[in-house]
């Protein structure tokens, strides 16, 4: 059994509705937190008007002219989740302005199964996908994930788990940890090291690796900083990460089974100097105050007071 075996174990293990003090996947990381205290649960009793179930996990897979590999992706990423996944999910495909046949494929899949929706955005840029469809979703947790699916999906269960759980705030994938297996360039894992070693001289970061395309949010949390996020590209990642350590709160790390995909529509360098450019500007933001990092850190320590590691919600058992 792999690590990451064991670790999708703990999601299917977790109570409906989950106690907090279920245990954090085994190998995964988290920088120490204010406290010895959790989140409140997720209730996972969640259902909508007449009886519709809520969805509690929404997987988002930004998408641009991916015609080609987005069916096959869709399926299996399905498939995958109505096997594994205790609670009901949805996968929603945020279509970045495609120009090929993506949204027909898309929309095609969506009539097929009742669980895919399909959202379509009239700009490019995954930050601006994911900031529109997070903050219009009902689900409680929120993801997102390459439409390649570069990332295994065992690390699924184990990213959504804390959130549950109520271990954590944020949860991301790790290329960088020892138990992470990856197959990828020496030169992209060059870049991607000296990237991340720049976060945390200049910005002060802790977590290990900013631009791993597998991560989630719980909502709650999402609804106070993501309008405070001003990157609409590829360094939303970093800026959402960089924000939310300031604001107090906790980043869980997987470490993730990931292989290189084609980088088809990608252009590293340029890729590259946007985020440097980014970091700049978020720097300056923070020194004037533009993001109210202090307000926000105040807000969410008295919206979302911490509750003990052996409290539970009504209903469950000890």
């Amino acid at each position: 059994m792999t690590l990451t075996d064991q670790a999708a174990g703990t999601l299917l293990q977790l109570p409906s509705p989950p106690r907090a003090a279920v245990d954090v996947p085994p190998g995964s990381v988290s920088p120490p937190a204010t406290g010895n205290t959790r989140r409140a649960p997720i209730d996972t009793r969640t259902a909508g008007d007449a009886g519709t179930a809520i969805p509690v996990l929404d997987v988002v897979l930004p998408v641009y002219n991916e015609e080609r590999d987005l069916e096959r992706s869709l399926r299996r990423l399905h498939t995958y989740l109505l096997g594994t996944f205790p609670y009901p999910f949805r996968i929603t495909v945020a279509d970045n302005a495609s120009t090929d046949s993506t949204l027909k494929v898309a929309e095609r899949i969506a009539r097929e199964l009742r669980e895919v929706s399909v959202v379509r955005l009239a700009a490019k840029g995954r930050g601006n996908a994911l900031r529109t469809v997070w903050l219009a979703s009902p689900s409680p947790v929120l993801a997102y994930m390459d439409v390649n699916l570069s990332t295994d999906l065992a690390a699924l269960a184990p990213l959504a788990a804390p959130l549950i759980s109520g271990h954590s705030d944020l949860a991301i994938g790790t290329r960088l940890a020892r138990a992470s297996h990856v197959v990828r360039s020496p030169w992209r894992g060059f870049i991607s090291r000296g990237y991340n070693l720049l976060l945390h001289a200049l910005m002060g970061a802790h977590f290990s690796d900013a631009q791993c395309g597998f991560k989630a949010i719980r909502a709650d949390v999402a609804r106070r900083i993501l309008p405070h996020t001003a990157d609409n590209e590829w360094f939303f990642d970093t800026e959402l990460l960089i924000v939310a350590e300031k604001c107090g709160l906790r980043v869980h790390e997987v470490p993730v089974d990931w292989t290189s995909g084609t980088d088809a529509g990608v252009d590293l360098l340029q890729t590259a100097l946007a985020d440097l450019r980014g970091m700049g500007r978020l720097i300056r933001d923070l020194a004037a105050d533009r993001i109210p990092v202090r307000g926000l850190r105040s807000e969410l320590a008295r919206v979302y007071a911490p509750v003990a590691a052996a409290a539970t919600l009504p209903g469950a058992t000890a």
